[in-house]
């Protein structure tokens, strides 16, 4: 079968309804220019890795002249600006989606054609910005990109961490961590802003002053803010992610130079900028180490200290600090908190407004909540952060004064509500008493925030009615619902052109940025031409993921069979062990009839696991022993595989997106805030087997029902089996399936050299399981029978794909992000480009 390559097709798509910028004797310039000024210079020769850097600043080129007219454009205008506050941003590559975004990609791959080189070899030299663990951190990164497409005066404000999420090497099937030194050769997008750099205050005293409460003998860390530009799709918008790095003050520590030891004073400078040396490697749970705490002040600081210089300067032009009060904070700012992670911005702000501006107490309070907004990710209760309160009063004292006051007021209006109800009082406290006293961050971003967010229907429902009730009672109105989204640009256009090919032919190109007119191709669901059209582009993309499968683990997968894909984090929530339960299932029955028919499979299991968490590191490990007793055994050939991809990340979720026949959203109902993987599993043409959780629920809603494989307990299901007690002996009594499965765990079937090595998981499966697997096994294994007998009806199938792409218009980031600016920014989206740099606006 001829494959189209890429290349091929993304000048089709990038050519298509977009005048390329420059024409491609320009861009040749400019490359050999890099190549020979920028890079090169005395060398004799390029290395690939040259000629990546010299097409990236080719790129850059473009971006730069847009990023400023942009910045100049709010300047002159000063609309009211969002800054969105994240811990971590997973973006991914930059250099293929910033030419679809400036509409010159079909350009640039035909000069670098001519020039002799493949793009697509430059292209992998690019490392993945992974500063991010998961879910989150790619949320940001596709929110980023909506708020720069819908034009949005918008900043997204983080730390630049010199290591990201760790790469992950499987060795004798078990995962290793290795350090992600992703800065190692420069990063072409960033640009340092010394000019900008900002002290950040920790430890010390508080001391009264005839003037007020004055914070003192604290440790300087400065903050080195890097500039990373972010634009918009065809608008000629660029945005800023300023991302903070720390700096050590030139005199830190010199006291010990006075006493003869100058290289200890030199060499503990690395104490203070270790702050942005790390990311934190663990998703959906809360470590409380004190490095955490001082990168998440340390973020918030930097990042207020520049709201409010930026607040004071920007007006019209004038370049003078212009205003001097503060009752316009509200109408010039919005803060959007992505978790608690930023939560210190409240009392950071409160601080600066109390104890620099001198605004009065109430006042400043009242700025603060109109201000901030507050989005909440996970309602698990280890993943809630609760610092404690020595912790708060060594690290910052100051705040930990204003989060008691804070407290202090906040309990007498809930007294004033419900008169000695000390219960209530107790629950809804930001002082948790039991055990070491701690501060609850998230209830101090409800309190100090004038919009709490959920990020799906469900999730914000089960928000209201557990985690948040006594607060949704005090203030219903506080309390909303936007469902997540992902970015259509990189997450259809650039990962699928063929697809995307498909759909402009058919509906045109508005679709990239209007997504809800992909309801244009049901019409199209049961037309036998179009069909086929779409499994070619699925076969296509399915060859590439084989052969690129091939190439990382010397497996060879039959690109025929259903690719069943997992990927997303390792956790118990996201029963990846439902999912090996049935590979096993599927391997015993084969083993049993090996002549029974059956539509042979492909599963897929990816993701990283935190280091400490040991039960999910085990499961990596189980998942590696069944693929080697599966994929090795002769009885089970072609028919079933089970591959454990290496190193899951943004990059290979680009390759495995569009590949995928089924989709896995298997998590107990009521555990994932929302998931955004569904999304793009949808988007691509993947069919989702799943459970009536998270945003399952609305995909569910837009495509119907019966287009998705639905199982297992609902949430209220749930809610019932916990409060009558759940036993997995009854269904491991019960189903002889489901009991060998467990036997093989436990007895060393799967690990014959160390017959022990997985009695543990059979033991939590068994006796301490949070998340039910056993209860679902059942309806899961019977849904799983339903998805092979409709695969093996081709017709049938496609339609279903079909109707889910159709559907998925929703699932757009852009729609969230329209949401969240008129429902809690107060701004309004604009779809208008700004003039181009070479155009007089």
């Amino acid at each position: 079968m001829s494959v189209q390559s890429d290349s091929e097709k993304r000048k089709q798509i990038s050519v298509r309804g977009i005048v390329a910028v420059e024409n491609v004797s320009e861009v040749k310039k400019a490359f050999n220019r890099h190549v020979h000024y920028t890079l090169v210079k005395d060398r004799n020769v390029a290395t690939p890795r040259d000629y990546y850097f010299a097409l990236a600043h080719t790129v850059r080129d473009h971006l730069v002249s847009r990023w400023i007219r942009t910045q100049q454009y709010y300047y002159e205008k000063d609309p009211k600006r969002v800054y969105y506050l994240s811990l971590e941003y997973y973006m991914g590559r930059s250099l293929q989606n910033t030419m679809i975004n400036l509409g010159i990609q079909g350009t640039v791959d035909e000069a670098l054609y001519q020039l002799g080189l493949d793009i697509e070899e430059l292209e992998e030299l690019e490392e993945d910005a992974g500063l991010g663990n998961g879910g989150l951190g790619r949320l940001a990164a596709c929110f980023l990109d909506s708020m720069a497409t819908l034009g949005l005066a918008a900043y997204g404000y983080g730390i630049r961490y010199e290591y990201g999420i760790f790469a992950q090497k499987i060795q004798n099937g078990e995962q290793q961590e290795e350090p992600d030194d992703w800065l190692r050769y420069g990063n072409p997008w960033e640009k340092a802003r010394p000019e900008f750099m900002i002290p950040v205050n920790f430890y010390g005293r508080v001391v009264d002053t005839p003037q007020g409460k004055k914070w003192v003998d604290t440790q300087v860390v400065f903050a080195m803010p890097y500039d990373n530009p972010i634009p918009g799709y065809n608008n000629n918008v660029v945005n800023t992610l300023r991302l903070w790095s720390a700096k050590s003050p030139v005199d830190f520590n010199l006291r010990f130079f006075n006493s003869g030891d100058y290289i200890q004073a030199v060499l503990d400078r690395n104490v203070a900028e270790n702050i942005s040396r790390v990311l934190y490697p663990n998703d959906n749970f809360f470590e409380g180490k004190e490095l955490r705490l001082r990168q998440e002040y340390f973020m918030c600081a930097a990042t207020l200290q520049d709201i409010i210089r930026r607040y004071k300067a920007s007006k019209f032009g004038s370049r003078e600090a212009v205003r001097t009060t503060f009752e316009s904070l509200p109408e010039k700012v919005a803060i959007q908190l992505n978790d608690t992670h930023p939560a210190l911005a409240i009392p950071e702000l409160l601080r600066i407004l109390i104890d620099i501006e001198k605004v009065p107490y109430e006042e400043a309070w009242n700025l603060v909540v109109k201000c901030c907004a507050y989005t909440n990710h996970t309602v698990l209760p280890e993943a809630l952060e609760r610092w404690p309160c020595s912790m708060l009063e060594n690290v910052l004292p100051r705040h930990m004064q204003l989060i008691y006051h804070i407290n202090f007021l906040h309990l007498k209006e809930v007294e004033k509500r419900w008169p000695g109800d000390f219960d209530r009082l107790r629950r809804m406290s930001l002082i948790e008493e039991e055990g070491e006293k701690r501060v609850n961050m998230a209830n101090l971003c409800v309190v100090g925030s004038h919009a709490v967010n959920g990020v799906a229907a469900i999730h914000s429902d089960i928000l209201k009615a557990t985690v948040f009730r006594d607060f949704y009672e005090m203030w219903p109105e506080k309390f909303q619902n936007k469902t997540n989204g992902i970015t259509p640009r990189r997450w259809l256009l650039l990962c699928n052109p063929g697809l995307s090919d498909l759909i402009s032919d058919k509906i045109g190109d508005e679709w990239t940025v209007h997504l809800d007119q992909l309801k244009g191709l049901k019409r199209w669901a049961k037309d036998p031409g179009f069909q086929r059209a779409v499994m070619k582009v699925k076969q296509e993309n399915k060859l590439k993921l084989a052969s690129l499968i091939e190439r990382d683990t010397g497996v060879k997968i039959n690109p025929a069979s259903m690719f069943d894909v997992q990927v997303k984090r390792i956790h118990e929530y996201k029963r990846q062990l439902l999912n090996i339960l049935h590979v096993i299932t599927m391997y015993n029955r084969i083993k049993r009839d090996p002549t029974a028919p059956m539509a042979p499979r492909t599963v897929m299991i990816g993701g990283k696991a935190a280091p400490g968490y040991y039960i999910a590191k085990q499961i990596i490990a189980l998942a590696c022993a069944v693929g080697d007793t599966v994929n090795n055994d002769p009885d089970v050939g072609d028919k079933l595989k089970l591959i454990f991809l290496e190193n899951y990340r943004v990059t290979l979720a680009e390759r495995i997106m569009p590949a995928a026949d089924l989709s896995e959203q298997i998590s107990t109902a009521g555990t994932e805030a929302s998931g955004t993987g569904n999304m793009k599993f949808m988007l691509n043409g993947a069919l989702t087997i799943g459970t009536m959780d998270g945003a399952n629920v609305e995909m569910a809603e837009e495509a119907g029902e019966h287009n998705l494989f639905i199982f297992g307990m609902r949430v209220n299901d749930v809610e019932a089996l916990q409060k009558r007690g759940y036993n997995a002996y009854e269904y491991y009594e019960r189903n002889p399936e489901l009991r060998q499965c467990i036997e093989q765990i436990r007895s060393g079937f799967f690990s014959p050299n160390d017959p022990g090595k997985f009695s543990h998981v059979a033991d939590v499966l068994l006796h301490h399981d949070r998340f039910l697997h056993l209860a679902d096994f059942d309806e899961y294994i019977k849904a799983q029978d339903k998805v092979s007998a409709v695969y093996q009806d081709p017709a049938k199938w496609t339609e279903m794909v079909i109707e889910n792409i159709a559907s998925s218009g929703k699932f757009s980031s852009d729609r969230t992000i329209a949401q969240y600016a008129r429902e809690i920014w107060g701004v309004e989206p604009t779809w208008e480009k700004l003039p181009a740099p070479h155009e007089v606006a």
